[in-house]
Order: structure tokens, then sequence, then C-alpha cells
């Protein structure tokens, strides 16, 4: 069984191939009454959108929407919202069909399950598809208006300093070869009370829908890792009175959540994105008949995957919020 959708009251299911005639996707249970338009939409594709510049993928889509129900005179009317985006600049002459399997990539791994795949950069298995996920993103954040979401990469190849990611970036494009990322997103404004304990814990949904994004090998929420170095007098986020009379936190090594239940704090998610599988530079591999071979990829790609993986964060934190917000109305009202 293959599961093709994400979230529980707000819904997202997409659809479509690297190299299909088009991607699309759903998103049933958005409240009515929202303002809505391809507009807002295209926003954010903006931001994601290959052929962009020298550290993108070339590849020129230009990823304009087309939303097909569920909005009318510019409002969401409750019902669910298709949408989709042609493909455009599809080269699917770049990928034979008796290509040796790209190691670090999907493609042993959709023969081993299914017995065939589409091998046309990717198919399924591609980022391509994350562009419906931005696109349901850009909608999940009018379910949660006074949430700021933002991402950004913090390091390229394990360097910090941007000012070096440039000429590494040029380097890598230089040897056939690709570079890894972190990518940090943060959620400011989320209320206390968001998620549940055990079974439907935020951090935990957050952690999921982050590793369903190609490419992304490991995900930590505030201190993440670190935490396991960490007394728990120097790990613990104390707490005083605010002025509003509320609790003001004067750490936030949790992330934004204790409990699995959001603290009113920041939420801090951050994830590696491993460097691109699909290079020119040869890598031993086999093919479908089990033959020893090079592989060497000559289509387009992303140096750096996780340059263009920060706007598919921010949607993925965008999708799981919104989700539980509405779980967290539909228990305790307000």
């Amino acid at each position: 069984m293959s599961i093709n959708s994400l979230g529980h009251l707000f819904r997202l299911s997409t659809w479509g191939e690297s190299h299909g005639p088009a991607i699309g996707g759903m998103i049933d249970g958005c409240p009515p009454g929202l303002e809505l338009d391809e507009a807002h939409v295209q926003a954010f594709l903006d931001k994601r959108r290959p052929g962009t510049g020298r550290n993108v993928t070339p590849r020129q889509e230009p990823d304009r929407v087309r939303i097909l129900s569920g909005v009318f005179e510019g409002r969401t009317t409750g019902t669910p919202i298709a949408f989709m985006i042609d493909n455009v600049d599809a080269r699917s002459k770049d990928y034979p069909a008796d290509a040796p399997y790209r190691p670090g990539h999907a493609d042993y791994a959709y023969d081993a399950k299914y017995g065939f795949r589409d091998p046309r950069g990717g198919g399924r298995a591609s980022a391509r598809e994350t562009a419906i996920r931005v696109a349901g993103g850009a909608v999940a954040r009018l379910v949660i208006p006074d949430v700021r979401i933002d991402a950004r990469v913090t390091a390229i190849g394990g360097e910090r300093d941007g000012t070096k990611w440039e000429s590494m970036l040029d380097q890598a494009r230089t040897d056939g070869d690709s570079l890894g990322a972190m990518v940090e997103v943060v959620a400011s404004g989320v209320p206390a009370g968001w998620g549940a304990p055990v079974y439907a814990k935020l951090d935990a949904a957050l952690a999921g829908a982050m590793m369903s994004i190609p490419a992304v090998k490991g995900v930590e929420i505030g201190a993440g890792m670190a935490t396991a170095a960490a007394r728990g007098s120097d790990n613990a986020d104390p707490m005083r009175m605010g002025e509003d009379g509320r609790p003001a936190f004067t750490a936030n090594h949790s992330g934004g959540v204790a409990g699995g239940i959001s603290t009113g704090q920041d939420i801090i998610v951050r994830m590696a994105f491993k460097p691109t599988s699909s290079i020119r530079t040869a890598v031993p591999s086999i093919n479908a008949r089990g033959e020893e071979v090079d592989a060497s990829t000559r289509g387009r790609h992303d140096p750096c995957v996780g340059i263009r993986g920060a706007p598919v964060a921010e949607a993925m934190m965008a999708l799981v919020l919104a989700d539980h917000f509405l779980l967290h109305r539909a228990q305790c009202g307000g």
C-alpha cells in the first residue's frame, strides 16, 4: 500500500511524476471562507522554482499553478481544493530505461518494491513532487495566519560561512559532484497547547513530515542531538512569570515542544539534506540485469538540493501546524 497523503483534518494528497504531463494535489478539510487565489500560491512556488540561477537545476519549469476546484469568487468553499502544475521542460532522453541504478537514489529500492518503475528523472521519487507540497503549504498558511514560518540554509558542505558557499558550489559543479546542506525552519506565534501526548505528538508529526522530504536524512528539534551530551540542569528551559501574566521562558532547548505539545515558544526544526545523488562523477553500481557497471548521470540536477529545500521545509511546517491547529480546536474548542 502506498500513502500519498499527509494530515488528518487538513489533508494534502499529491500525484504525478517528474517527467509526466503534470503534477498535482488536493487539499481536503480546508475551512471555508478563506481568501485564496492562484497569485497567493504562486508567490511561494516561485521561491522553490528551478532554473533561477546557476546553483539550482537549469530545468526551466515556470511552475504555474491552476486551482481547479474548492474556490469560488476568491474564497475557499470548504470542499476539496484541487490544483495542478504542468511539466513543460522534461528531458526524458537523459534517463534511458537500461541505465544503472544511481547509488544513493531510490532507483533500486523502487524496483525492489514494485518490480517496475518510471526511470525518467526518478519518477515519483523525484524532488519535482515537492512543488505540490509548497502549493499545499501556501494554502495551509491561510489557516494559521498569526504564525510566521521562515527557513534558511545554515550550512553547505559542512561549512557555515556563507561567503564560501559560492566557490564550493562552483567547485562541486566542475568536479561533477554535489554538496549536502543543513536547513533550519522556525515557526513563531504558535500558541501553547497544540499537539497531544503519546501518539499524536506535534514534534513527532513535524519530524515525520520533514523526513518525508526527498534527500532529508536527519531531523532534530530544538537542541536535538546535542541534548545527549547535556546535563539536565543545562538542558532545562527555565520559566518565570512574564509581564503579561503568562509563563516566560529564558531558554528554548526543547524547540518549542514539550511532551508533544507546543509551549508557545518558537518551534525550531533542523534537517540534514544529503548531497544530490544524480552526479556526473562515476560511482560503482549495478544495472537491472545484475551486471556491475559505473553510474554517471548526465541530466540536469541541483548541485545542492538543500538550497531549494528551504521553501519545502516551510511548507511542511505549515501543513503540520494547520492540521494540529484544527485537531486542537476540534478537541478543545476555541
